[in-house]
């Protein structure tokens, strides 16, 4: 049995970029831990009633899933460059040592979405094995209208070399990205469900089945 982290920078981050790989983790018998780093900051009446949407929506999904633990960091969404980089790590770094995970889920860091890069390099700063040696594999997922709009010219872009076939999963994810009603659209919005299944579609046609997910391998410790 595997202990697994996955850090999303927002609600609906980990099932865009690994859902499907998650319930299959869960249907393995592993454990899967959901740290949820931002948060919304109400500051009208509409915002409030729609926090407490997002709470509901967040129950409900760690519920679909079957999360051993959720986690809240609470800082305010889009505001991560703001943040002392330490308060990010010291908070992130707290969980990973309750959590103990020895697999980690991260946002990749070329995505165009600033949060995601902070939590990123936050998250790779508490995997040093000598402070956290009980990380042995850290992944990054890619997320749909994030990292396909990362184009600056001076990144390598997102490259994947592990493959996850989620064929049987797939169905669920799309149930899962269904209550998140607030972040999907119609297509072409890349957070639709047709762009979520052309996208696994075309992973499992470089990985050999019906659906997959991608990841770049960042660490395996063996």
């Amino acid at each position: 049995m595997n202990n697994v982290l996955v850090v999303a920078p927002h609600p609906d981050d980990e099932t865009l970029g690994c859902g499907g790989t998650l319930l299959k983790h869960i249907e393995n018998g592993d454990k899967v831990n959901w740290l949820i780093v931002t948060t919304m900051f109400p500051k009208v009446d509409k915002d409030r009633e729609r926090l407490q949407t997002r709470e509901t929506e967040i129950k409900t999904v760690s519920n679909m899933y079957g999360f051993s633990s959720v986690h809240h960091l609470g800082f305010e969404t889009t505001r991560l460059d703001n943040i002392p980089m330490s308060d990010l790590v010291g908070s992130i770094g707290k969980i990973i040592n309750e959590v103990r995970p020895e697999i980690i889920y991260l946002p990749y860091r070329g995505d165009v979405h600033t949060d995601h890069k902070m939590v990123f390099d936050a998250a790779v700063s508490c995997t040093k094995w000598f402070r956290y040696n009980f990380v042995k594999r850290i992944l990054a997922y890619e997320t749909l209208s994030e990292t396909d709009f990362g184009i600056n010219p001076d990144n390598n872009g997102f490259r994947p070399n592990v493959f996850v076939d989620i064929s049987p999963f797939l169905n669920k994810k799309l149930d899962i990205l269904r209550v998140f009603k607030s972040e999907m659209g119609d297509f072409p919005f890349p957070r639709s469900e047709q762009a979520v299944k052309s996208q696994s579609m075309l992973r499992g046609a470089t990985a050999g089945c019906e659906a997959a997910e991608a990841f770049m391998l960042l660490k395996e410790i063996s």
